[in-house]
């Protein structure tokens, strides 16, 4: 039977070099300032909404899209926090009000305004191109939070990875809210509750078979 100072000894002269993760905050503050650039980015390509500056106006406009960027800032630092080994995982229920505040106020709209929009009211240049963008933010966002919560593979990731993917969720509402004129229309809650379900379900069904792939790579 090996003793465990024998154990130590082969253990210790195994071991390889690990690096350090960055802290949670730090790795969070990444992936949001990249989250911004995409959004920059892709704003300089397609252009604001031509009603932004009314809209800015508009106090539910404001509300909803200061609760869309606050859930996703929330639900990206509760998800790397509670990423970390031995940390809460009641980090993870941080960006809920937020994202409650973000759902009152597109029902709100939807409830106030559904029967000024018609039949015609979105064409289907504008839905081309609002599902463009859906791509072109939420697929490179969900690559790089994938990549980032790699190393929570093994320790139950199901949790955390729905909370990121709520963070790309949100970022990607907040980009289609100021890029594309489709509020208080049935789009907006398939964009918004529809994106968020679909990677939530995603990610509780895929999330660690994903990450466990990322993670050995």
């Amino acid at each position: 039977m090996t003793r465990t100072s024998d154990l130590i000894e082969v253990l210790v002269a195994d071991a390889t070099p690990v690096r350090r993760l960055r802290p949670p905050a730090a790795r969070a503050a990444c992936w949001l300032l990249f989250a911004g650039i995409v959004i920059v980015l892709v704003g300089i390509a397609h252009g604001a909404r031509a009603d932004l500056a009314l809209k800015l106006h508009q106090p539910v406009f404001v509300i909803g899209v200061a609760a869309a960027m606050t859930t996703g800032v929330l639900a990206t630092v509760g998800a790397f926090i509670a990423s970390v080994p031995g940390r809460s995982r009641r980090w993870l229920v941080l960006p809920i009000p937020a994202a409650l505040v973000w759902g009152a106020t597109i029902s709100y709209g939807c409830l106030t305004n559904w029967v000024s929009t018609g039949p015609d009211g979105v064409s289907l240049g504008e839905t081309a191109r609002c599902f463009a963008t859906l791509a072109l933010v939420s697929v490179p966002l969900s690559l790089v939070m994938l990549i980032m919560l790699r190393h929570v593979a093994r320790l139950s990731p199901g949790p955390v990875t729905m909370t990121g993917c709520l963070a790309v969720a949100a970022m990607t509402a907040l980009a289609l809210a100021i890029l594309h004129p489709l509020d208080a229309t049935v789009m907006i809650v398939v964009w918004n509750f529809g994106v968020t379900a679909l990677f939530l379900w995603l990610n509780g069904r895929y999330g660690q078979r994903l990450l466990v792939w990322v993670a050995q790579r």
